[in-house]
């Protein structure tokens, strides 16, 4: 039998959902008016906050079984902002309170400010549907 190498990790899934973010919150920055392209933009974003989210546990296990409970801890508190802010956007979203959802990204942006996402990438626009999924 042949080895599976798994070359995602859940480190590689948080960088690469958190640069998709970024492209999103710029995307919603530039919306005049809601419309069905600023519901897929907030849907993503919620998505995958709560997929961050759920990974960083998938990350602190290796740290877990070598007994590092601190560090594992500490890695935790530092993104434990993810699901708080996923449920709070997820609430004004519900009540289409758009200052605070405003308020929130913003918030976002100056959590992932080390974050350098070109202008120029080539990650498409990641949030087309995400809407439909989010209602599921």
């Amino acid at each position: 039998m042949t080895q599976i190498i798994k070359s995602s990790t859940p480190g590689k899934e948080r960088v690469h959902l958190s640069k998709a973010i970024i492209i999103a919150i710029r995307a919603f920055m530039r919306q005049k008016d809601p419309n069905n392209e600023t519901r897929d933009i907030l849907a993503f974003i919620i998505l995958a906050l709560r997929e961050i989210t759920s990974g960083i546990d998938q990350s602190v296990i290796a740290w877990e079984k070598r007994d590092y409970w601190i560090k594992a801890d500490k890695y935790r508190m530092e993104w434990r902002w993810t699901g708080e802010i996923a449920q709070s956007l997820d609430e004004a979203f519900n009540e289409s309170d758009w200052s605070k959802i405003t308020q929130l990204l913003m918030e976002i942006m100056t959590k992932f400010s080390d974050i350098k996402v070109s202008d120029r990438h080539r990650m498409g626009e990641p949030w087309h549907g995400a809407f439909q999924e989010y209602q599921h």
